[in-house]
């Protein structure tokens, strides 16, 4: 198994803790000339404070060391909360260099108290991900040079960094589908952390996993082009010729087909032309061109 290099900074256990109005100075101040320090000024009586503070926990713990995060008892210390002007809680601060560098008033969606951490951290001149995008990047080239097995251990080593890395997971389970194992690709995909099963990432992985899953029973394409050349209107070899061009790598191929088919009868056996264009869109890269000028198309033949 490979191993990662952690991203050097405190322990997880000194990441987030709770400090006193004296303590202010060393922990803050003092504290952000070297790393990022966020502020949580909170209280025991406040409700949103309950639901923002574990969030932002989470978010700064993901980080891995390139930001710490204090809690501050605004009733127990009401000069400091005088002092930074402190109107309604929760207020959340971010200091470095011993400067106020960010911050927001009330609670926020998960995904923005994490941009918020990833953009302290950047700002700091950090990486947020404890150097795991880095790791991610590599197992994809690996991925894309054919190198599976090299790629799915990579991919394993950041999750273990990270398990809830939606880019990782979705890797691996694409690295089991290019090495044919696709129930052990299915395992991993339905055992997904629930936080993260909606992902982009994910769910391009599961349109792969599908439609690998269709190649198995498609027929030759040479005798598929054949048939539809001598029966245009025979749209179940149309759709059959669109699954092998897919499996043979042509998706460009793949999707004129369906397209053909869409142009042809749109409300097909359950509209399953617009089906399958989705999924192949759905499995390629959101800039990959044949997804783009894929979707123009059928987007100007739906409104036609």
């Amino acid at each position: 198994m490979l191993e990662l290099n952690a991203a050097k900074g405190p322990e997880a256990g000194d990441l987030v803790k709770d400090i006193t109005e004296a303590e202010f100075m060393a922990e803050v101040v003092d504290g952000s000339k070297e790393i990022p320090v966020i502020v949580d000024f909170w209280a025991p009586w406040c409700g949103p404070c309950k639901t923002l503070g574990p969030q932002l926990e989470e978010a700064v713990k993901a980080a891995k060391g390139a930001v710490k995060m204090v809690k501050v008892n605004v009733d127990e210390a009401q000069a400091i909360a005088g002092q930074m002007r402190i109107q309604s809680i929760p207020t959340v601060y971010a200091f470095y260099q011993g400067q106020p560098l960010d911050g927001f008033q009330g609670a926020l969606p998960q995904s923005e108290i994490k941009a918020f951490v990833e953009r302290v951290v950047q700002a700091a001149g950090g990486d947020a991900s404890g150097g795991l995008d880095d790791a991610v990047v590599a197992a994809e080239e690996m991925l894309e040079q054919g190198a599976a097995v090299d790629a799915a251990q990579t991919f394993a080593a950041i999750l273990e960094e990270d398990p809830a890395n939606a880019k990782a997971y979705g890797g691996l389970v694409r690295a089991h589908v290019v090495l044919g194992e696709l129930e052990q690709a299915e395992a991993i995909l339905n055992g997904a952390p629930v936080e993260i099963s909606k992902a982009p990432e994910l769910e391009a992985a599961h349109a792969q996993l599908e439609l690998a899953g269709q190649s198995a029973g498609v027929g030759p394409v040479a005798e598929l082009t054949a048939t539809v050349e001598a029966e245009p209107d025979n749209h179940q070899a149309r759709f059959d010729l669109a699954q092998a061009l897919y499996a043979n790598g042509d998706a460009e191929g793949a999707v004129a087909q369906l397209l053909d088919l869409f142009r042809r009868d749109r409300e097909w056996n359950d509209g399953a032309a617009r089906a399958q264009l989705f999924t192949i869109f759905e499995a390629l890269k959101p800039n990959d061109p044949v997804a783009l000028n894929g979707r123009r198309k059928l987007s100007s033949m739906i409104f036609a």
